[in-house]
């Protein structure tokens, strides 16, 4: 008989443990993986586009946090919605455009940075990573002219004022005398829920400093949740925009116009007035370090006219850079009725008297 000494028998009894471990299935590590990539494109506070994906080993109350390169990490959708859920395995959700995506597996309980020079490593909270770059750019949009400029007309979904909206090029044309249309159509809605389609076009070269003219007719019509912008947006930064816009934003007992100079929240960024019913004439005039915005009742060519409304800018405007105008009709926080009526904006003329290029254009046509 062959005995064995005790340490020997622990040892033993120990192999055959780890021989039987070996036939038991191991759980896979958690994983995430992109099943929806939007295309390569620099940051932009406006737009916004769908981002999917799905993650195993997850356990309850594990959630996604995502984030966009645009220079550095940039938590998705926003600072408010940090999370997004898994349903059965899978995820989506709306993020601002960006070079590269980046998805994290988190525990409960984990506080994620609002911003990262580098994507947090795996352990403790962060269970997976999985970074993606933009997919190619998208082919080009649907064109139209107005007023000798070619104007882009916006095809892809967009959150302006945080409220998602869909874009159908068939809600921008132009007429036979020129005149620019704008439209919001709504669809068969859900007792739940309203539907509809809106439109923005954009012009699609930079113009720099200069005076910027807007003729647009009647907007008084317009329901208290629909809101027209001009503005000039530029994507090389996330607060270089300028905004004349006329809304009430939901509340009919308010004035219907502001000027901001992004971001709106600092009080001193935004002026508000009351815009006049009829004809307006709408007027800014940046210069470095200065813009200055004036509103006008009918169709008026000279900044020295008597402004119905006027105010001037002299902290935080943008530089001349990389900017586009674009003039956007849509609809915000509409959660209180659920049909939406039809909208539309007319504009007759835009013209661009830019200053430094001593060059002058006036397109109007009334």
């Amino acid at each position: 008989m062959i005995r064995f000494a005790p340490s020997f028998r622990v040892a033993a009894i120990a192999l055959c443990s780890v021989c039987i471990s070996c036939d038991q299935p191991r759980a896979a590590p958690p994983a995430i993986e992109f099943t929806a990539v939007p295309p390569f494109a620099a940051g932009s506070s406006e737009k916004m586009d769908v981002v999917a994906g799905t993650a195993t080993g997850a356990g309850a109350g594990d959630r996604i946090v995502l984030y966009a390169r645009s220079g550095v990490w940039w938590i998705q959708p926003d600072v408010t919605s940090p999370f997004t859920d898994l349903h059965s395995g899978k995820w989506k959700s709306r993020t601002h455009p960006g070079s590269a995506y980046a998805a994290l597996l988190v525990r409960p309980g984990y506080n994620p940075p609002v911003q990262a020079d580098a994507l947090p490593a795996i352990g403790r909270s962060v269970l997976a990573i999985a970074r993606v770059e933009g997919q190619p750019t998208r082919p080009r949009r649907k064109t139209l002219m107005f007023d000798g400029y070619q104007w882009e007309i916006r095809d892809t979904p967009l959150n302006p004022g945080g409220t998602p909206n869909d874009y159908d090029p068939a809600n921008a044309w132009t007429d036979n005398r020129g005149f620019l249309h704008l439209r919001i159509r709504s669809a068969p809605a859900t007792p739940a829920k309203a539907k509809w389609t809106s439109a923005e076009v954009n012009l699609n070269r930079s113009l720099g400093y200069g005076s910027y003219r807007f003729v647009v007719r009647d907007t008084s019509h317009l329901d208290s949740s629909i809101v027209f912008a001009m503005f000039t947006s530029d994507e090389l930064g996330p607060y270089r925009q300028m905004d004349i816009e006329i809304s009430r934003w939901g509340d009919p007992h308010v004035w219907n116009g502001q000027f901001v100079i992004q971001p709106y929240y600092i009080p001193a960024n935004t002026f508000r007035f009351q815009a006049p019913s009829g004809k307006v004439t709408f007027m800014l005039r940046w210069e470095e370090d200065r813009a200055e915005f004036k509103t006008f009742r009918g169709d008026v060519s000279r900044w020295e006219a008597p402004a119905a409304a006027g105010h001037i800018f002299t902290s935080g405007v943008p530089a001349a850079g990389n900017e586009n105008i674009h003039m956007n009709l849509y609809v915000f926080g509409n959660q209180r009725q659920p049909k939406l009526p039809n909208a539309e904006v007319v504009l007759s003329s835009l013209s661009e008297l830019t200053i430094r290029r001593q060059r002058t254009r006036d397109f109007s046509r009334v």
